[in-house]
Formats: C-alpha cells, sequence, structure tokens
C-alpha cells in the first residue's frame, strides 16, 4: 500500500516562499538593535557615574575648605576685605589669610609684609571718615589664643612689636592690629577683623 502524497505546498503571499519554512537570518539587524540597546544604556549610565563623581570631589572640597585652620597663603577676595575692612596695600608681600565664621560673628586673620609708607596709608584707609588708628609701641592687641589659631607667634625674643584696636559701630567689623616693627623698612602687619551679628 503506498502513501498518500502529500499536498503540495502553496507560497506564502507575503514572503513569497514556502509558509513552513523559517524567514532568512539577518544578523545586520540584530547586531544594529544590540548596538542601539547598548548605547541607550551605556551613555546615560556614563553621565550618572561621572556626575557621581564629580559630587563626590565637589564635597570633598567643601570639608577640606569646612576643616582648613591655616593661612591661606594669597589675598584674600576684594570682598572679603572690604566687608572686614582689611585693605591690603598694593605690592605687599607674604600675604596670608583665614577666614572662620560663626552663627554670632565672623573673623578674618590677614597678614602681610609692607613699607612703612604703605602702612600708613593701609592705617588712613581703615576708616576713611574716621581717624586712623594709632600704633603704640611694645604692645600687641591680638591674643595669644586667636594668633594660636593661625600659627602666629607674636611674643619672639628680640621682636619689636607695636600694636592697635580700633573699634568701630556694631555692623562694622572691630580690628586688633600688630605690626612686627624688627625690619623697619619691611614690617610685617598682623590683624585679627570681627564682624558681630
Amino acid at each position: 500500500m503506498t502513501a498518500a502524497a502529500s499536498p503540495p505546498r502553496t507560497p506564502d503571499k507575503a514572503t513569497g516562499g514556502d509558509p513552513h519554512e523559517r524567514p532568512p537570518y539577518r544578523p545586520r539587524h540584530r547586531l544594529l538593535v544590540l548596538l542601539i540597546v547598548v548605547l541607550l544604556v551605556a551613555i546615560p549610565g556614563g553621565f550618572l557615574v561621572q556626575a557621581a563623581f564629580v559630587s563626590r570631589d565637589s564635597g570633598k572640597d567643601k570639608e577640606r575648605a569646612a576643616a582648613a585652620t591655616s593661612l591661606t597663603y594669597e589675598r584674600p577676595p576684594k570682598v572679603s576685605q572690604r566687608i572686614y575692612s582689611v585693605p591690603v596695600p598694593p605690592q605687599a608681600t607674604r600675604v596670608a589669610f583665614y577666614e572662620a565664621n560663626s552663627w554670632e560673628k565672623s573673623t578674618m586673620w590677614v597678614q602681610f609684609r609692607t613699607s612703612p609708607k604703605r602702612l600708613k596709608e593701609f592705617l588712613q584707609e581703615i576708616d576713611n571718615d574716621g581717624p586712623a588708628p594709632k600704633l603704640k609701641k611694645g604692645r600687641v592687641t591680638i591674643s595669644e589664643a586667636k594668633a594660636r589659631e593661625v600659627g602666629w607667634r607674636l611674643d619672639e625674643p628680640g621682636h619689636r612689636y607695636s600694636g592697635a584696636v580700633y573699634k568701630q559701630e556694631k555692623s562694622e567689623p572691630d580690628l586688633a592690629i600688630t605690626v612686627d616693627t624688627t625690619y623697619k623698612t619691611r614690617p610685617r602687619v598682623y590683624v585679627v577683623s570681627t564682624t558681630r551679628f
């Protein structure tokens, strides 16, 4: 007994081929889709990782700035010089400053070397409306505790000091100024300016 012949297969209308056969393999399309998916996932992921690193570094910089307890050897910003009434003279050398803030007060320590002429101008410029602070020989006006905060030594043997305390209106800062006059041609100026709220 012979098996009945299978009915002839009709071609698929859409593909023009056998409906039971698999369509031809197209690796290009799959590779392209895979590449697009990878790019869609990788690019945003890369930005997120980069943003995380930037944020972490920024946080570390802020922590370092907040924890700083030593002088920064550069000129204080112009805004700070105005706020604290410490107009650092032009051509001053060895300029350094440190600023500390709290709820009740803000303090800035400033040091620099200058000429006797520029020192006189500095004292006059502190308050253009009022009399310039007058330095008194042998007087150190910055407390040992304040000096210690930034590593200043204002009691070195053989050094000569002059000082003045300059008090202003409540909204304006009070200044303690001590000048090391050991080297007459290049006095070294130390200022602690404190603003209370």
